[in-house]
């Protein structure tokens, strides 16, 4: 009898506990929308409402266009548990190509700024994937790379655009062609395999390969997408300044990673990953920028603020169970 009891009182507790489990699993999913109303909430009392004018909105969405494209790359490659610090001298390098093409030819500039990402991303995938490296590694080794070639590039002079460019700068196209990408993003990775692939290469990446998922093309193949994503975000980033200097796509790596994470992006990648992640984090990240600036932050202290905001949101949303964070 006692042993009876003990049983069902054990079965009882366990029953309890994945209940509370599951009840903070859906609380935790929820969070980055809470953090994106509560940080719109906050500034829009500190600036007394300013940061929620439609000049101030029209400033806030300017700003992301780029930041928001490139991040769908990002996120694809976050999802299979890797990293990827090479974005921002990535968008560097192809902005000075679609730079220089566009003075002969608009429709060239664009697949020569798509080429340029795309070889980029399928460098990294060689190294990471066929040589075994970690992605910090290869990635962080390609982004003094790029940035080394940016620097040559730009010594004498920035590159310029053809003077054409600069007049697609406008909301409605500017608009158009991010949320086409975000729309194309999403219904790939939630209406194919690929989706759920990514997510099972994150949360295991050898029993995904038990399962029958070919690994190491699915990575080599995200990579290079999420180069030619980062291509097409050059071109976007090119309409806005009309030129290339040595700074170009400087600490977008930063930028992209915390908003990632305010976005609710687990660091490790896996099942976790919702694609939410890209449009709350990157409307979290622009209005937090935004909103210190108004403040009258100086840029250290910005720096500073999210800096702090980055490491609180990755040990909420990292997966401390897993023995391993990134690949």
């Amino acid at each position: 009898m006692t042993t009876s009891n003990d049983t069902a009182l054990e079965a009882g507790a366990q029953g309890t506990k994945e209940r509370k489990e599951a009840l903070m699993s859906r609380l935790r999913s929820f969070l980055p929308l809470i953090g994106f109303v509560v940080i719109l909430g906050f500034f829009a009392v500190a600036t007394h409402g300013s940061i929620l004018t439609p000049k101030n909105i029209t400033l806030i969405l300017s700003g992301g266009y780029m930041l928001m494209i490139a991040a769908c790359g990002v996120w694809l490659i976050m999802t299979m548990g890797c990293l990827d610090f090479s974005q921002g001298s990535m968008l560097g390098v192809a902005c000075a190509v679609f730079c220089a093409l566009s003075q002969v030819n608009l429709v060239l500039a664009i697949l020569g700024s798509v080429a340029t990402g795309a070889l980029v991303g399928a460098v990294n995938a060689y190294f990471h994937v066929r040589r075994q490296i970690l992605s910090f590694v290869v990635t962080l080794c390609m982004m003094f790379l790029l940035r080394g070639i940016c620097a040559f590039i730009t010594t004498e002079s920035p590159v310029y655009a053809a003077s054409y460019v600069t007049t697609f700068n406008n909301m409605p196209l500017l608009m158009g062609m991010t949320v086409t990408i975000l729309v194309i993003t999403y219904l790939v990775t939630r209406f194919t395999a690929l989706g759920h692939n990514l997510k099972a290469i994150g949360a295991n990446e050898k029993a995904a390969r038990f399962a029958g998922i070919r690994v190491q093309r699915t990575k080599v193949i995200i990579y290079v997408v999420a180069g030619c994503i980062t291509g097409f975000a050059a071109f976007v980033n090119a309409i806005k300044v009309g030129s290339v200097t040595s700074t170009a796509g400087n600490m977008l790596e930063t930028q992209l990673l915390i908003a990632m994470v305010l976005g609710g992006m687990p660091i490790n990648g896996g099942a976790r990953a919702r694609f939410s992640n890209v449009v709350i984090g990157v409307l979290s990240y622009l209005v937090l920028q935004k909103g210190l600036v108004m403040m009258g932050f100086a840029t250290e202290i910005q720096q500073l603020i999210l800096g702090v905001v980055f490491v609180a949101m990755v040990a909420l949303f990292s997966d401390r169970s897993l023995g391993q964070v990134i690949k």
